[in-house]
């Protein structure tokens, strides 16, 4: 895991290097200032000379000056390297998450993902920081103080061998009790973001039905949880400090009282008064420095969880890859399954698709109609292997669909999805996902064969017209029409509109229709529907109940062979009737 994670230091290895060089510098200068502050007081002010007060004056401030300097450099260089760390850490992860396929994300889930790039990152940034600078300065100021204090008097350093058992002990039980709870923590992070994510996605249903209170309280619920767990975990971490405290006041009173002693009784022999103040200024060393070295376990303990969270991440490998020698070129868009069953948990005893046996000429329209769950979009999303089957091949062009490179695959099936998704930008941004390189006068030609032109010429600032997130200043129909523009700016050779023109009026729809059948002839058309009437003049009809295929043919070939078709279109008629 370390390894993973050290991996994503990169360019920034040298503030990684000087950051704990320089912090060691610091230390060695704190370090031997109180030594030269006793020879102050022991030979300058003690003794009246004036010399000596100004000799040792200058060496402190000297290296006081010196310290701030190495101080300041290294939190200069530590800053830089965890920020930097962090930057990589995320754009490694997004890296990832983009070549994840569905399954993947399933796996770990929207909100989760948001976590893990966010909260856990911060987490890490900050134990990196703290790992780099003060785990380095923490263990040398506490040998370094041990020694000195055990250089000037043996029997007074002999109290902080005694007293250290202690705090290390009390450090390790906080740990051990500690990061557990964190771990708690940080899943609860997960279910604060998926509450909070499905109500902004969700905020014009929970106005509409006036549901404010019931989302608040359950966005309550789930901070309240979050509130007893990091309060949990703090308490014990709060233990540290009084217990850290106690022991450093326990060993100033005890080294104040039996210096004080050694100095009466041997006539400052054995020690003198500059020396007891530099054994309690390395007293106090020694316990910041052991209670600094418990705020880093601490960090560290909170952030393993994050750790082991973000490698999770790294680690997982996308089920969707190219073979060895992929192809790089779809001939045509004929479409063939054969004996095709698909699971979403890959079990072959809980089937959502099964034996789907079906060709499907390259040029042909194809209409699918189906009850809910019936596997519509599930049976189209396999033909650009945004899932692959769990029995059975598919064939696009005569080649099976493993085979081919992913992006070659599907930069020639363009889909356009059931739930509509336009990004922030202008019109003519959001057309030109279909190719980048698009002309003013290509996004103008495929908005006019989904019949959007109309509509965007009536804009103020018609194609430069800004799209909010998500596309909320357009209406539904009008999202609709835009993204079957973007799909067919791909100039595929397979186009599947997954109940794509729901939201538009029949009139419009059948326009849209026309101008495929016109415009588009030689590429393949695959188009979910609910309405008898955006299929009826489909080549074949394919009716699917319960993941299989109830019957296929031609309008009027299922109107007498098909019950299932006869019930919607007979009902559909009633109504518009």
């Amino acid at each position: 895991m370390v390894k993973k994670l050290l991996s994503q230091v990169k360019e920034y290895k040298l503030p990684s290097i000087l950051a704990p060089i320089l912090v060691t510098g610091e230390v060695f200068m704190e370090v031997l200032l109180p030594f030269f502050t006793a020879d102050l007081i022991d030979e300058g002010i003690n003794k009246g000379d004036m010399s000596a007060i100004v000799k040792y004056g200058i060496l402190l401030i000297f290296m006081a000056l010196l310290s701030l300097t190495f101080g300041a450099l290294s939190g200069h260089f530590a800053a830089t390297a965890s920020c930097g760390f962090a930057k990589n850490l995320r754009k490694s992860m997004f890296e990832k998450v983009q070549t994840f396929s569905f399954s993947n994300i399933d796996k770990f889930s929207t909100s989760s993902l948001v976590t893990r790039l966010t909260t856990d990152v911060t987490n890490v940034q900050n134990a990196y920081q703290m790992i780099i600078r003060v785990a380095v300065r923490s263990p040398i100021m506490f040998i370094s103080s041990i020694v000195m204090a055990w250089v000037i008097s043996p029997k007074m350093a002999t109290i902080f061998l005694c007293i250290i058992p202690v705090l290390i002990v009390a450090l390790m039980l906080i740990v051990k009790f500690a990061r557990s709870t964190f771990e708690k923590v940080f899943k609860t992070y997960d279910s604060l973001n998926g509450v909070v994510q499905e109500n902004l996605m969700g905020i014009r249903v929970v106005k509409s039905f006036v549901r404010e209170d019931h989302e608040i309280e359950k966005f309550k619920g789930v901070s309240l949880k979050l509130y007893k767990l990091f309060s949990k975990a703090e308490r014990l971490v709060s233990l540290n400090q009084p217990i850290m405290m106690l022991c450093m006041d326990l060993c100033l009173i005890l080294i104040s009282w039996i210096g004080s002693n050694l100095i009466i009784t041997t006539n400052a022999t054995e020690l003198t008064t500059g020396q007891l103040t530099s054994m309690i200024t390395y007293g106090m060393q020694i316990l910041m420095s052991l209670m600094m070295l418990s705020m880093i376990f601490v960090m560290i303990t909170m952030s393993r969880a994050s750790m082991e969270r973000i490698v999770e991440v790294l680690d997982e490998q996308s089920d969707l890859n190219n073979g060895e020698n992929p192809v790089m070129e779809v001939k045509d868009g004929s479409i063939e399954f054969n004996n095709v069953s698909f699971s979403y948990s890959k079990r072959e005893d809980n089937l959502c698709l099964k034996n789907v046996n079906l060709k499907i000429e390259s040029g042909q329209t194809v209409g699918i109609i189906g009850g809910t769950g019936s596997s519509k979009s599930t049976f189209v999303q396999l033909i650009p292997r945004i899932y692959d089957t769990t029995i059975g091949s598919i064939k696009v062009g005569g080649i099976d669909v493993k085979d081919y490179d992913i992006e070659t695959l599907r930069n020639e099936v363009a889909m356009v999805l059931q739930k509509n998704t336009l990004f922030t930008g202008t019109i003519s941004d959001n057309i030109r996902w279909g190719n980048k390189n698009a002309s003013d006068e290509e996004v103008q030609h495929v908005c006019k064969l989904a019949q959007a032109d109309d509509f965007v010429q009536t804009f103020p600032k018609k194609y430069d017209t800004y799209i909010e997130q998500g596309g909320t200043n357009v209406s539904g129909g009008q999202k609709q029409r835009l993204c079957i523009a973007r799909a067919l700016l791909k100039k595929p050779k397979i186009l599947i509109l997954d109940d794509s023109t729901s939201a538009v009026d029949t009139k419009t729809d059948s326009l849209i229709r026309k101008a495929f059948k016109e415009e588009i002839p030689n590429t393949t058309k695959i188009i979910i529907a609910q309405r008898i009437s955006s299929i009826m003049d489909a080549d074949k009809i394919i009716v699917l109940d319960n993941g299989s295929i109830s019957a296929m043919g031609t309008h009027d070939e299922l109107l007498k062979s098909s019950s299932i078709y006869q019930e919607v279109y007979y009902s559909q008629t009633k109504e518009s009737d």
